[in-house]
């Protein structure tokens, strides 16, 4: 596999992207956070949140001692604000479970709350260097592009996705997880979504769908997430009154966020089910 393997090596080692959870000095708890905050969400927007979490919280147990809504309001404007929760749980799971200490192996990882297949492999393969087939959307389009010919993944991880991706992984564990964070890289930078650059692709000579002509996508349709006038946005407006907030907010500074009242309280109802937002009477809190 080394005509493989070394181009996209070698290419990572050229062009890899400095970020804080990648340098050598970066601890698994940086990678766990940096994990949690990537998922949906671009890595300009999670850069300057991620610094100031570890500053703030520089280990699992400086994060537990907080109450959760601390957790939800540094999470600023992120998104999803449920996986605020769930890396404030797996902090607490880390100090309960596993002595402050982020767990060094995949089925260990795969305890703690919000950790699925993915997370729990990116981590023990980029905290740990170990070898583990580590498979993202960035991943799963190189592969399926290089390997399979296909323009996009499907719409969940499949057994033959799996295979293929292990089929491909390096032997030895350290350049395993050098491999999984390369393919990774060249899918965010180089063979994106909407516009692959595949003149500047290390494997371009290899790609199969390169090869076939770039045939299109023909799976079922990609539908792209709606935003303006969701309840999405609507929550989101809500969050952001509380979050901006020292205290306990009066409901009619929620009135004034959203005006659709039955939208406004059925997301209010939401965030209230999800563990977000606490409510006593006519007032809202983290």
């Amino acid at each position: 596999m080394s005509a493989l393997h070394d181009p996209v090596l070698d290419w990572y080692a050229a062009h890899a992207r400095d970020l804080p959870w990648r340098e050598p000095s970066a601890s698994p708890w940086s990678v766990l956070v940096s994990e949690l905050m990537l998922q949906q969400t671009p890595v300009a927007r999670v850069l300057p949140v991620h610094t100031q979490w570890l500053e703030r919280w520089p280990t699992p147990a400086h994060l537990a001692a907080e109450p959760s809504g601390e957790a939800v309001r540094a999470w600023g404007r992120l998104g999803y604000p449920r996986r605020a929760l769930r890396l404030h749980a797996a902090a607490a799971a880390i100090v309960e479970r596993y002595d402050g200490e982020v767990p060094d192996s995949y089925d260990e990882l795969l305890t703690l709350p919000g950790v699925g297949d993915y997370t729990a492999a990116a981590v023990a393969s980029f905290a740990f260097g170990r070898r583990h087939v580590v498979l993202d959307t960035n991943v799963r389009r190189v592969l399926g592009r290089v390997l399979a010919g296909r323009e996009f993944p499907p719409t969940s991880v499949t057994r033959a996705e799996r295979e293929e991706a292990t089929e491909v992984l390096p032997d030895d564990e350290a350049t395993a997880a050098t491999w999984a964070v390369a393919v990774m890289e060249l899918g965010a930078l180089v063979c994106t979504a909407a516009s692959p650059r595949c003149e500047d692709c290390p494997v371009r000579e290899q790609c199969a769908w390169r090869a076939a002509g770039y045939p299109a996508y023909d799976g079922p349709p990609r539908r792209g997430q709606a935003w303006q006038g969701t309840d999405r946005q609507c929550r989101g407006r809500l969050m952001a009154v509380l979050r901006d907030s020292d205290g306990p907010v009066h409901r009619s500074r929620l009135d004034v966020a959203w005006p659709d009242a039955d939208q406004r309280e059925r997301c209010l109802a939401s965030l209230s089910q999800d563990g977000l937002i606490m409510r006593k009477g006519d007032t809202f809190r983290l």
